[in-house]
C-alpha cells in the first residue's frame, strides 16, 4: 500500500480503511470464539476438547487477550503432552508465548526443546525459533544460534516438502538479518566469515549452545522430565 502524505484528506481515507479492516477482522474472530465456546460444554471427549481449547486460545492471543489464552493452552498442553502429541505440544507452547504473560519465556523455552527434539512440522520449529531472535539483543550470539537451528531443522525435516524451496528462502533470509544486526555483515564473503566464526556450520556445537539458551529461558520450571522422553526416542 502507497501512502499519499501530499493529500491529507486520502491519508485519513487510508487510515479510517486500515481501523475498518482491523475492525472487520475482530468481529470475525470474536465471532468465531463465540462459536467454539458454544461448543465446549458438549464435548466430552478429552482429545477434542483439548484441540478446541487451543483453537480457542489461539483466537484469544489474536485479540490480545492473553491472560484468557494461557489457562486454555497450558491445559490442552498436558493434554498433549500425555498423548505424546509433540506437535500440538509445541504449537501450545508457542501460543502461551504469544500470550505474553509472566511466563511466556518459560513455554518458549519448552516449545523449543519439543520442536527441536521431535520431527514435528518444520513451520512450528521455525516460529519458536524466530521467537529466541525477537527477545534476542542485537549483539547476542543467541539469536544467531537460533536462526542457525531454524535453517538447518528446514534443510533436514523438508526434503518431500511443498513448501520447502520457501521455507529454506525464509531460514536463510533470517540468518542474513541476524549477521546483518548482529555484526554489520553486508556481503556474501562477510557472511561466510561470520558464519565460519561462529561455528554456525556445525550442527553438533551451535545445537549445544542451543540447548544452554533453553536452559536459560526455562530456568528450573520444567513442564516434563526431558531425559525420559528423550530415553523414549528410537535410536536410528
Amino acid at each position: 500500500m502507497v501512502m499519499d502524505f501530499h493529500n491529507p484528506d486520502k491519508l485519513e481515507d487510508t487510515v479510517a480503511d486500515s481501523a475498518n479492516m482491523d475492525a472487520v477482522e475482530k468481529a470475525r474472530l470474536e465471532g468465531e470464539l463465540v462459536e467454539l465456546q458454544s461448543r465446549l460444554p458438549e464435548i466430552s471427549d478429552v482429545g477434542e476438547k483439548a484441540r478446541l481449547q487451543r483453537d480457542m486460545g489461539r483466537i484469544l492471543a489474536d485479540l490480545k487477550r492473553g491472560d484468557e489464552a494461557w489457562p486454555l493452552c497450558r491445559e490442552a498442553f498436558e493434554h498433549f503432552l500425555t498423548t505424546k502429541n509433540w506437535e500440538a505440544a509445541a504449537d501450545c507452547c508457542n501460543l502461551m508465548y504469544l500470550s505474553d504473560q509472566s511466563d511466556s519465556l518459560v513455554a518458549l523455552g519448552q516449545g523449543v526443546w519439543l520442536g527441536v527434539t521431535y520431527p514435528i512440522n518444520p513451520e512450528i520449529s521455525v516460529e519458536l525459533l524466530h521467537h529466541i531472535i525477537d527477545d534476542t539483543p542485537d549483539d547476542s550470539d543467541g539469536a544467531a544460534v537460533a536462526a542457525a537451528t531454524a535453517a538447518f531443522i528446514v534443510d533436514v525435516r523438508t526434503r518431500d516438502h511443498p513448501l520447502r524451496e520457501d521455507l529454506l528462502f525464509f531460514t536463510q533470509q533470517m540468518l542474513g538479518k541476524v549477521a546483518n544486526r548482529h555484526s554489520g555483515v553486508s556481503d556474501q564473503a562477510q557472511f561466510s566469515y561470520w558464519i565460519e566464526k561462529l561455528e554456525l556450520d556445525q550442527p553438533d556445537k551451535f545445537l549445544v549452545r542451543l540447548r544452554n539458551i533453553v536452559d536459560v529461558l526455562v530456568q528450573d520450571d520444567w513442564w516434563f522430565d526431558r531425559e525420559a522422553l528423550q530415553a523414549g526416542i528410537p535410536e536410528d
